[in-house]
């Protein structure tokens, strides 16, 4: 994959240039980019806000929306001007582990000159009542306060594979509850253990397109997922066969994390453990089987295991 220009970056958190100018970072602890490609507003548009469906919401209304790993601040930044221009009142908690992604953005001057004066100060201003530490333990605190509450949940954690610890099932259960009736969750993941998880809980799920511009290998833009039926009309779509078929292999299998203090270690290990004696079609049979029918050459790379 073509990340974002990182050259003559160093440290654990590498400023990064994407395809469409916008800041981001690389994180060598994880070895992955904060963003796509395409670009860290792009993808905060067509991943995020697109699917989230501000339409449904009249002028003067307020909207209640749960951040998870607000990073740099990108999505922020877009959802804010996005209210902005919708006269919508935002309601807003943020949740992040690490403050340095933000500082970075915000004291990086080409950072800054992608929003107008007024939406950077209001993400300074957000800062304050952004919720640092641990989100499962964070999310914990706040269910008094959150649960059927959130018309948008933004969940934009690094991948299951690097982070399983905020794609857990238990966690995922917190964050289901946080949603409103009408509410939906939006995130770039579309992993089958994350989104059986998601159906776990009982949530209805829509898939995303792959975006123009995004790597060639991408099968699938996203998953969004409410407690209500999804209209499946752009940018929602229905699954396709080889997603509805993924989802009943030990790709599903979730990751488990019952006492919300495991590593990202000992998560994953139970979960191989589990895949092993779980009895379902393994996940290498399952893409032999798809790889061998007719027009998948261009259903990209196959989701992981």
């Amino acid at each position: 994959m073509n990340w974002p220009d990182c050259s003559g970056a160093e440290g654990l958190l590498k400023p990064c240039r994407c395809k469409d100018g916008s800041f981001s970072l690389w994180s060598e602890d994880y070895g992955q980019a904060f963003h796509s490609e395409r670009g860290a507003i792009q993808e905060a548009q067509d991943t995020f806000l697109a699917p989230a469906g501000l339409e449904r919401f009249a002028p003067g209304s307020t909207l209640r929306v749960l951040e998870l790993c607000v990073g740099t601040g990108t999505n922020t930044a877009v959802l804010l001007e996005a209210c902005q221009q919708r006269q919508l009142q935002l309601q807003w908690w943020g949740l992040e582990l690490d403050p340095q992604p933000l500082q970075l953005a915000l004291a990086d001057q080409r950072f800054q000159q992608q929003w107008p004066h007024q939406i950077v100060e209001a993400l300074k201003k957000r800062t304050a009542s952004i919720h640092w530490g641990d989100a499962r333990q964070s999310l914990r605190g706040l269910q008094s306060q959150l649960v059927g509450r959130c018309d948008l949940v933004i969940h934009d954690a690094f991948s299951p594979g690097v982070c399983p610890q905020l794609w857990s099932l238990e966690f995922l259960a917190l964050v289901s509850q946080c949603l409103a009736p009408q509410g939906r969750l939006t995130t770039y993941c579309s992993a089958a253990s994350v989104r059986q998880s998601l159906l776990t809980h009982g949530l209805q799920l829509a898939g995303l397109k792959p975006h123009a511009g995004s790597a060639r290998h991408q099968w699938s833009g996203g998953t969004v997922a409410s407690p209500s039926e999804l209209p499946l009309a752009e940018p929602l779509v229905a699954f396709s066969l080889m997603e509805q078929e993924h989802l009943r292999t030990q790709a599903a299998v979730p990751y488990l994390d019952p006492t919300g203090q495991g590593t990202a270690a000992e998560i994953q290990e139970q979960r191989r453990q589990q895949q092993q004696s779980s009895g379902q079609l393994s996940t290498s049979a399952w893409r032999r089987r798809w790889q061998q029918g007719e027009g998948l050459r261009n259903a990209g790379r196959f989701p992981p295991s």
